[in-house]
């Protein structure tokens, strides 16, 4: 499954998340946390309930709600009911892949709200954004977490909550944004980059998005719809490189039958780090719906 570029759509703007598919992002995230003011909770709640149940709502994108940091049970009961046998509505059920949570900072909550989900008779993925600087000291184990299915890296309220100041070039959150990266790594679990604000600025993001991919990000996350299509295209590999990692593994499948421990590919030797490369590179095209080999 493909996590290239997560859209957040404001949870009390029904037409904003029905159009949200159409953005051809990989997941979809109905926000109920920061992007509905206090005092429109329940209307949001109810406005995310209304899509999800309704049947002509069938993406072919991952969906998720992002949950409210101190309410995720009333979130809830107001998305599925409160046991999630359908007895509120018999003939409606939702469609519901993933859930987000906010400012996680250590795997209790992740696992918590995971048995709110299974009480309910749920069972989705569970994103966990890391956001603050408990959470980042604690993202390897909050990673780690049985529930687990992504982490992502919530720069903005990092920098807010360390008292940092936000730059261009975002020195001052690259430890923490390496270090989610390593953790997401180290337990097998999707990472995904912070938000890119300004989004006018496609340049600034295609830059930004490029340079995630270099520190090993699987995806980022997106505030509007003009931004999915530079981060679907900065997280699938070009042709050349498909070409080149399928080189490099057709020639590992050739001297692994010759029990053959060296061999190059272009003239150039290859190693266990660059045969890792080239697998990414594959399981990343084929996650993109590209036949590589």
């Amino acid at each position: 499954m493909a996590r290239r570029s997560l859209l957040f759509s404001p949870g009390d703007r029904p037409e904003l998340m029905r159009k949200a598919p159409a953005t051809g992002a990989d997941v979809i995230c109905f926000d109920l946390e920061d992007a509905v003011a206090p005092g429109r909770k329940d209307e949001a709640r109810a406005a995310v309930r209304e899509v999800l149940v309704d049947p002509d709502f069938d993406p072919d994108a991952e969906v998720c709600v992002r949950l409210t940091a101190t309410a995720p049970a009333a979130d809830l009961d107001a998305l599925v009911g409160a046991t999630g046998d359908g007895s509120d509505d018999p003939d409606s059920s939702p469609r519901l892949d993933a859930v987000m949570l906010p400012k996680v900072e250590d795997a209790d909550r992740v696992e918590r709200v995971a048995a709110l989900c299974a009480d309910r008779g749920l069972d989705p993925a569970v994103f966990a954004l890391v956001e603050t600087a408990s959470g980042v000291l604690s993202a390897a184990s909050i990673a780690a977490a049985a529930a687990t299915s992504a982490v992502a890296f919530g720069a903005e309220d990092l920098a807010a909550d360390v008292g940092a100041t936000r730059t261009d070039e975002g020195t001052e959150v690259l430890y923490a944004r390496e270090h989610v990266v390593l953790a997401a790594s180290a337990a097998d679990v999707d990472a995904l980059d912070t938000v890119y604000t300004d989004f006018s600025d496609a340049e600034g993001l295609r830059e930004e998005t490029a340079f995630a991919l270099t520190l090993g990000y699987d995806g980022k996350l997106a505030i509007h719809p003009s931004q999915i299509d530079p981060i679907n295209e900065a997280f699938t590999p070009d042709a050349e490189e498909i070409e080149w990692a399928a080189r490099v593994l057709d020639a590992r499948d050739e001297a692994d039958r010759a029990d053959r421990g060296v061999f190059s590919v272009d003239g150039e030797m290859i190693d266990a780090p660059l045969i890792a490369q080239a697998e990414r590179i594959v399981e990343r095209a084929a996650a993109a719906g590209i036949d590589a080999r």
